[in-house]
């Protein structure tokens, strides 16, 4: 069943069924995950670029490449351990 979240207040939230109620949790877990997720690439972003680019002007070259990549894969192993924590947490619900 699709619920609009949005234009519910309290006395509709008592109103509905508890499998309702589940699908609105899940859905805002799931925005959650997503907010995080999205700040935690802008976070490599930024970081990795800091970290590894500007010492050769207006391109990269070899070095500042092979810097961003191996940062960027580490942020995403970390991004893969998180997503890994955030569904078994989400899973025992």
């Amino acid at each position: 069943t699709n619920i609009d979240t949005s234009i519910m207040d309290a006395s509709a939230l008592q109103n509905l069924t508890p499998d309702q109620k589940q699908a609105i949790m899940q859905e805002a877990q799931n925005q959650a995950n997503q907010q995080i997720m999205t700040s935690m690439i802008e976070n490599m972003t930024a970081a990795c670029f800091d970290k590894c680019a500007g010492t050769s002007g207006d391109r990269l070259d070899n070095k500042e490449q092979a810097c961003l990549a191996s940062c960027q894969d580490r942020f995403l192993d970390v991004r893969k351990a998180v997503q890994d924590a955030l569904e078994k947490r989400q899973s025992a619900m």
